[in-house]
């Protein structure tokens, strides 16, 4: 017997408010939910998830690379769901409806972008520089790995007259790297906030 989940106009509402502007995926991030895919749905689905924009993205950007599939964030929705029901769809032949091309190619470089901060490999932070000659090179030398890349650096406005204040985006080779990464910096005097987990500050200085 194939279970039908409930949905009701108050659902609809909330799927409205979860889905507005504030993505920055907007062919994904309908205003509201029409009333025949509604009603459709209301009758039709079993389970009902909430995909990360930064899944999203890298799906993207595999379809493209790997297949030369070019693919809208709506059409690469079901794709970057099925890592969520890998045990359950395992051994079992799936069909995956992908739909819409309407990608813009100038938004590439932001794609990459979510798709790094996804897969926690791109990682912003406010990094106090001493006001001392050879700061910037110790941050270099003795704070980044080998395989660390400096992304993004902005000098802000002066916090004191001891230091300095710089958002700053580096990019590392496994997500493993962060925890000695910010061990070192705090060693160092140079950590002062990290920003991937405080959205609105992020979207304010990056």
């Amino acid at each position: 017997m194939k279970a039908f989940i409930q949905l009701s106009e108050k659902d609809k509402l909330n799927i409205f408010n979860q889905t507005s502007e504030r993505s920055g995926l907007p062919s994904s991030a309908v205003r509201k939910v029409g009333d025949k895919t509604f009603a459709i749905c209301k009758q039709n689905l079993d389970d009902m998830i909430t995909v990360p924009e930064g899944k999203i993205c890298q799906t993207i950007l595999d379809l493209y690379n790997k297949d030369a599939i070019v693919v809208e964030p709506a059409g690469a929705l079901s794709i970057s769901a099925l890592d969520f029901y890998a045990e359950e769809i395992k051994g079992k032949n799936v069909v995956c409806v992908i739909s819409g091309s309407n990608n813009d190619i100038t938004r590439t470089a932001e794609i990459k972008e979510r798709a790094l901060i996804y897969a926690n490999l791109k990682h912003y932070f406010i990094i106090k520089f001493p006001q001392r000659a050879g700061a910037l090179r110790e941050f270099v030398v003795e704070i980044l790995g080998h395989n660390d890349d400096i992304t993004h650096f902005q000098y802000t406005k002066k916090a004191n007259r001891e230091n300095d204040v710089a958002v700053v985006g580096i990019q590392l080779k496994s997500p493993s790297d962060l925890k000695p990464l910010i061990t070192k910096m705090k060693l160092h005097n140079f950590y002062g906030d990290y920003l991937n987990d405080k959205p609105d500050l992020f979207q304010f200085l990056v």
